[in-house]
């Protein structure tokens, strides 16, 4: 005997969506999964993780003299599994466009073995993060301890996965894997940023970088520093204008500190210092120090005036 009167619940959710889908100009007819999944991609980066490096994270009984065994056959299987979610991408991509079934397959095909063929290079980068996050943090005992505990560089794993899916025009996928960091780490780096080598996250947690961020070699940036866009330009019926550069130039050899919040298309010179907590909306030249006012005492009626940030 049924304890629940669920059928005007299911009745009610099936109008809900049909009415969704007519407003989204879905089709109505009956059909498998139109998107890719979550739970897929999340099975293939852990393989990925793997593949990247084997003996810190594939298998725990994994041996040296089997690596490359390993890596082969764990790519052929990943790589498949991601060309069932691109072909969604892009069937979904395509949806009111007259493309053809082969043409999409094709075009699958050829963006998964662009994806393998940048693993070497991906792997480099990565290699290059260790190293400045070894060399970042006088706490870190090893490059193994690193990779195996920083999140950091957990979330630069992802990211440089991420943005390589973003490259090849695969967005939906891109935002998958970026989002499964964020949510592991609180990092929230956009897969669109372009970040390049020997990048360190310290410590992490609050960090935010936007699409269109641009950030050279030898960066390091702390918790809760946001990379931003300042105001988004809307068209004239408000709709919001995409795409546009927004967010902050970071050029080499940068260090930004704790809370700093840097906002718009701004650039920050080489080697220029940002202290804890500054909010910047203006260019910083090379080898500049931007610091926060600190509180003047009793005689500062409003402390937050105060803390103005100002270049030395």
């Amino acid at each position: 005997m049924a304890v629940f009167d669920i059928q005007p619940v299911v009745s009610e959710l099936a109008y809900i969506r049909q009415k969704w889908r007519i407003s989204q100009g879905r089709p109505l007819e009956s059909g498998g999964r139109n998107f890719p999944a979550p739970q897929a991609m999340k099975a293939i980066i852990n393989d990925l993780r793997g593949i990247l490096f084997p003996m810190r994270l594939g298998p725990i009984d994994l041996r040296q003299e089997s690596e490359d065994f390993y890596v082969g056959h764990t790519l052929d299987s990943a790589l498949h599994a991601l060309l069932a979610q691109v072909r969604l991408e892009l069937a979904y991509q395509h949806r009111h466009d007259p493309v053809s079934e082969e043409e999409i397959e094709k075009c699958s095909i050829e963006r998964v073995q662009a994806f393998a063929n940048a693993l070497p290079e991906i792997r480099r980068l990565l290699d290059s993060d260790t190293l400045a996050a070894f060399a970042g943090d006088p706490a870190a005992r090893s490059v193994d301890e690193i990779l195996l505990c920083y999140p950091g560089l957990h979330a630069m794993i992802h990211h440089r996965i991420a943005h390589q899916f973003y490259r090849l025009e695969l967005p939906l996928l891109a935002r998958m894997v970026s989002e499964i960091a964020h949510s592991e780490t609180g990092i929230d780096i956009h897969p669109g940023a372009t970040i390049g080598e020997h990048f360190f996250i310290d410590h992490g947690t609050g960090v935010v970088i936007g699409e269109t961020a641009i950030i050279g070699n030898n960066v390091r940036i702390y918790q809760a520093v946001t990379l931003g866009a300042k105001r988004f330009p809307a068209d004239t019926d408000g709709t919001l204008t995409k795409g546009l550069p927004r967010h902050p130039i970071v050029e080499d050899d940068v260090v930004i500190y704790a809370g700093a919040t840097i906002l718009g298309r701004v650039t920050l010179g080489k080697g220029c210092t940002i202290g804890g907590n500054v909010w910047l909306i203006n260019d910083v030249p090379p080898g500049a120090h931007v610091t926060q006012a600190g509180y003047q005492g009793s005689q500062a009626t409003d402390p937050a005036a105060e803390a103005k940030a100002h270049v030395k």
